[in-house]
């Protein structure tokens, strides 16, 4: 596939300050959290499995839901890890309808807000592109690899880097924009698009333009690869097929299409990043494991789902009871909302050792950073194979590289619903 780009993505443009500036992100959204949510989290979990009220009003945090009108209903907050792991397991009465609470057309979000059969349907017609066998061959060998060795060369030559906005932040969305054809500035503009259709700022006529951008982009390129298709996750899409509710296999159509690539870039652009800050960060933070990571890369990935476990992205996901449930001897009713915080759940001494801290060589138990059961996160084998090449990218390029002492402390930062490092600055050499 060509993958030659009209703009390099090592240049300095500043959308990608606006773009990867974690606390702004959240700010613009309006779910910002002052300080680190764990301590406070962890209290609740101590003191019932699930309990009556949303987490922000548990945690006495001013009012939010990222689902538009969730705090008009019954709120339920699921904290141990038991009690989290039901209710992701538990499709036939906690449904992921809860993203059209606002009246928003339905099939916006693709298979983040189906429930099954229809979730595995659609699922289906694309999981064997985000398998790890797949993540490890096709998507290296097209996107990852050579991106990440032009990122990583880039820094060298330099004594310091702030890794967040130079390296971390520019490995997803060149990975995943370039699976779908957009090259260098276009890229930059569709994220910014993409990101824009969430975000408060602006109001509702900028939302309004964010998703005409977005779309008119996507429609570009699916007519595009419709002509004429290649090694990519668009012409993927075209070819996909679909049997929803049990109809007779048909493709996709256009708009299916392109709630399909709209989920995939919108969550591939942004997990990705803030987990290599958060991992990495953490490595920085304990040197003793980052030697041993140097001296065994093979730890990478052990390192990567401990970050996932001590501190997702996203430690906060919702349903709404679509029948009366029990969840760990708590009736939720029909009609009532339910957080699952996952970052409790995670955290939860019943299941894991000293679990507050960093620790890549705990045997390994299943946490929920990435899911569980039927929505368990569909590029999770992507996004590993993107952060265990950066990272090993960076130790083969910069083997002294450390935190810079005299830079602004890195702290995690964001909402409940997305967080990531303030930055993070290293010596290289």
């Amino acid at each position: 596939m060509d993958t030659v780009m009209t703009t390099s993505p090592t240049g300095d443009e500043e959308i990608y300050d606006t773009l990867y500036d974690v606390r702004k992100e959240a700010e613009d959204i309006g779910n910002y959290v002052e300080g680190d949510p764990y301590a406070a989290m962890n209290a609740r979990r101590a003191q019932a499995p699930v309990q009556r009220g949303f987490l922000r009003q548990l945690l006495d945090l001013p009012a939010y839901h990222r689902q538009a009108g969730a705090l008009d209903l019954p709120g339920y907050t699921a904290f141990t890890f038991a009690a989290c792991e039901q209710a992701f397991r538990d499709n036939a009465n906690l449904s992921n309808a809860v993203y059209h609470l606002d009246g928003s057309p339905p099939k916006t979000l693709g298979i983040l807000e189906m429930d099954n059969p229809e979730h595995f349907a659609y699922r289906q017609a694309v999981q064997s592109l985000f398998i790890r066998p797949k993540a490890q061959k096709w998507w290296r060998q097209n996107f990852i690899d050579a991106l990440v060795e032009d990122l990583v060369k880039s820094l060298e030559g330099r004594d310091r880097a702030e890794l967040n906005l130079q390296l971390f932040a520019r490995v997803p969305v060149h990975t995943i924009t370039r699976g779908v054809g957009l090259r260098g500035e276009d890229a930059l503009v569709f994220r910014n698009a993409l990101v824009g259709t969430n975000a408060s700022r602006g109001g509702l006529q900028f939302r309004m333009e964010s998703h005409a951008t977005v779309h008119r982009m996507l429609m570009e390129q699916i007519n595009k690869r419709r002509a004429e298709p290649g090694e990519d996750i668009l012409s993927w899409l075209i070819a996909a097929q679909i049997n929803p509710e049990g109809a007779e296999l048909r493709p996709m159509n256009d708009e299916e299409i392109i709630t399909f690539a709209r989920l995939i870039l919108l969550a591939g652009g942004g997990t990705t990043w803030r987990q290599l800050g958060i991992v990495f960060g953490a490595l920085l933070a304990n040197p003793d494991q980052l030697e041993a990571v140097k001296a065994d890369r093979k730890l990478i990935d052990p390192a990567i789902e401990e970050s996932l476990r001590w501190n997702p992205t996203n430690p906060l996901f919702s349903r709404i009871a679509v029948n009366d449930v029990e969840l760990a001897g708590t009736l939720i009713p029909k009609g009532a909302f339910l957080d699952i915080c996952l970052g409790a759940a995670n955290r939860d001494p019943e299941r894991w050792e000293n679990p507050d801290v960093f620790n890549l060589h705990r045997p390994f138990q299943q946490h929920l950073g990435t899911g569980i059961g039927a929505h368990m996160c569909l590029g999770r084998f992507v996004a590993q194979a993107e952060m265990n090449v950066t990272i090993n990218k960076l130790l083969d390029y910069f083997p002294n590289i450390r935190t810079d002492p005299d830079a602004p402390a890195s702290y995690i930062t964001g909402g409940l619903e997305q967080r990531g490092v303030s930055s993070l600055h290293v010596l290289l050499q």
